[in-house]
């Protein structure tokens, strides 16, 4: 069982850059692991760190002012690889949510299969988010899946996003695709005994 996902309310991390792909994200070379753990360390290592592996203090997660646990990204997050790393070192780094107008399909999928949600937002709400975190860094955003509803708090600006019910349900319960399956163990089982019935009634 995962940690549940029923609502989030946090201050931002902003990254309004377009078309960031996934090996930005993760650069191929951390890819040699083969579970979730220790790929934050390495999230937009070349954009976090010069040749010299000092941190670039111009970067956003370099940059004390801002903190959170929402990454709010700029249009067509997610591009590229079809590989989970991506989600997994997002995850890892402590982001549960990440906001962007658009998400590469594959980026999608992989981040709900996760427990990372991906809402997207229209791009006039993404650059309300973006002015309002301008303003004030310490801006807050609600997400609350159970209504599928993103608010900045400081404005009341709110928008609804869409989630596949399926992941939807697993996120707020935590599951991931085999817990969901034990939780309809005994329908499962009914309806292979009521086939296994039909079948022996020749119908």
């Amino acid at each position: 069982m995962a940690e549940k996902f029923i609502s989030l309310e946090t201050t931002v991390v902003p990254l309004p850059v377009e078309n960031v792909d996934t090996d930005q994200i993760i650069p191929a070379r951390f890819l040699k692991a083969t579970t979730r753990e220790g790929f934050g360390e390495n999230l937009f290592r070349d954009w976090r760190y010069d040749a010299n592996n000092q941190p670039v203090a111009s970067f956003v997660l370099n940059n004390p002012i801002y903190s959170g646990k929402i990454l709010v990204g700029g249009k067509n997050f997610g591009s590229g690889s079809s590989r989970e790393h991506a989600a997994w070192a997002l995850f890892d780094y402590g982001f549960r949510a990440v906001v962007s107008s658009f998400f590469a399909d594959i980026f999608k999928n992989n981040a709900l299969n996760n427990g990372l949600l991906p809402v997207q937002v229209s791009p006039e709400f993404l650059a309300k988010i973006f002015a309002e975190i301008e303003k004030n860094p310490e801006t807050k955003v609600r997400i609350d899946l159970e209504q599928q509803e993103i608010t900045i708090l400081s404005t009341v600006d709110k928008e609804s996003f869409d989630i596949n019910p399926y992941k939807k349900t697993c996120l707020l319960n935590g599951y991931d695709d085999i817990d969901y399956l034990l939780t309809i163990k005994e329908e499962i089982e009914q309806y292979e005994i009521t086939n296994e019935q039909h079948k022996g009634n020749g119908s």
